[in-house]
């Protein structure tokens, strides 16, 4: 069964290794074909968008779940996973569901989990946010 992919105007996608841009014009893209990664601009993160832990995390499975020899990431996976959970170890749940599916070879599962880590270090990280301004306010009346 095909996958259907409406593009915006100008939106990019990757399919299998390469990156696709669409032209000044909505675009409908049947795509059919076994084990071949797709990913739509809005689930794509770059070096340069990877700027948190987690999302840097996000971007080692994605470029396993796009490259031919996933285990070419795996180290640098890995290392962040270190790191992160060092730091934040009730990140440990979400993690342990990214590698269950990083495991059984299921990357693209792999990826909507890692997706799930993002949000909830943004949880975290506007919690902290929210306790340090009340602490300067406090300070400051």
């Amino acid at each position: 069964m095909a996958l259907k992919v409406e593009l915006k105007p100008h939106e990019r996608i990757i399919i299998g290794s390469c990156v696709i841009t669409n032209t000044d014009q909505r675009a409908r893209l049947l795509i059919d074909g076994d084990m071949i990664p797709i990913l739509r601009e809005k689930d794509i993160l770059t070096p340069e968008t990877a700027d948190t832990p987690a999302k840097l995390v996000y971007l080692a499975v994605q470029l396993m779940y796009i490259s031919p020899d996933p285990q070419v990431n795996h180290g640098t996976y890995f290392n962040l996973l270190r790191d992160l959970v060092t730091t934040a170890p009730s990140m440990w749940p979400i993690i342990e569901g990214i590698n269950t599916n990083i495991l059984s070879g299921d990357l693209y599962q792999a990826l909507k989990e890692a997706r799930k880590l993002v949000a909830y270090e943004k949880k975290l990280l506007d919690a902290a946010r929210y306790k340090q301004d009340e602490l300067e306010a406090r300070r400051s009346a």
